[in-house]
């Protein structure tokens, strides 16, 4: 999805009635908080639609731009409806459908947040594909749209040019991680700050369903973490994590799990090939020297924990969005 520097990508919006309003400010806040170095805009983001919609509280949003938009969008993103066809009985206005259809057919990247994954199924996008919706619809939109490949548990899908998540902040999630594979990591995260969200989160991580919140008594990981962060590049045991937070392994792990939806393991694991990920990018070291400094001990390793998260090699990624 590379393009010319000189030239800003192109994201359409399309909007439907039933919008979620938080959807739809998630995909412009965020996308037009990513900025290059000398903090110009990367994107430009523009709202469309086939005429005004209603919003799920009531209001209505009138769009600047109609159906046409995505005739020459780079990126489409449909945000969640909470009422109207797809949601309900699996129809799509034909042009609507056919708009969606011919950007895909040209090779335009589609999105989803939320219940927007209604909105590709009904278009026939989705079928036969692996995609994520919210996991309080899953069994209504599942019911309505048993040829998808339906994955109710994950934060966001990745598919190649057709990516979905699941609801409200998981579509913060996903908005980042295609900042991240467009540009880097280090835009990614100039715009994480910018929105005041947390960088990363990957997409393989639960959904936090219906599990009990717990309780703010002062005894998180939350300071554990943050000394783990400091500290990426020593062996850091999981009896040590558990001894800084001042409790037994079984409670840290079950805690650490109920805050973070990982394992202590799957999380550390996590930060250092994030971390990796940042060092190959924004310095010239050796991999065997990222691979330390990481705490992944060594290029093999680093190379095994890249290529499965990403799939591709560390000299590959440096190539890709080392600028």
């Amino acid at each position: 999805m590379r393009k010319n520097r000189a030239m800003k990508h192109r994201i359409a919006v399309l909007i439907l009635d039933g919008l979620v309003p938080f959807d739809l400010g998630t995909a412009t806040q965020v996308f037009l908080s990513a900025r290059d170095e000398n903090l110009k805009r990367l994107y430009d983001v523009r709202v469309c639609g086939a005429g005004p919609v209603t919003t799920e509280v009531g209001f209505t949003v009138v769009p600047d731009h109609g159906l046409d938009l995505l005739e020459v969008a780079d990126t489409v993103i449909v945000p969640g409806i909470h009422q109207g066809g797809p949601v309900t009985d699996g129809s799509l206005p034909a042009d609507v459908r056919e708009a969606l259809i011919a950007a895909a057919a040209r090779g335009a990247r589609i999105v989803s947040i939320c219940t927007g994954a209604s909105v590709l199924a009904a278009a026939g996008l989705l079928d036969g594909r692996p995609a994520a919706t919210h996991w309080a619809w899953a069994e209504r939109i599942g019911g309505l749209y048993p040829q998808v490949a339906w994955d109710f548990d994950v934060l966001f899908v990745d598919d190649g040019n057709v990516l979905t998540s699941a609801g409200v902040g998981a579509g913060v999630d996903l908005c980042l991680h295609m900042i991240r594979g467009d540009h880097g990591a280090s835009v990614a995260n100039r715009a994480a700050r910018r929105c005041v969200v947390p960088p990363w989160r990957d997409g393989g991580q639960a959904q936090y369903i219906e599990r009990p919140i717990p309780v703010a008594n002062g005894v998180g990981t939350d300071q554990t973490r943050a000394w783990v962060l400091d500290r990426l590049a020593e062996p850091v045991t999981l009896e040590e994590m558990a001894g800084h937070a001042r409790m037994s392994v079984r409670t840290f792990t079950r805690r650490f799990r109920d805050e973070t939806g990982l394992s202590p393991r799957q999380w550390l694991l996590r930060q250092r090939v994030e971390h990796a990920r940042i060092l190959l990018e924004s310095t010239d070291l050796a991999v065997d020297a990222v691979a330390r400094r990481s705490g992944l001990g060594s290029a093999t390793a680093l190379r095994q924990h890249l290529h499965a998260t990403i799939g591709v090699a560390p000299s590959a990624y440096r190539r890709t969005f080392r600028h």
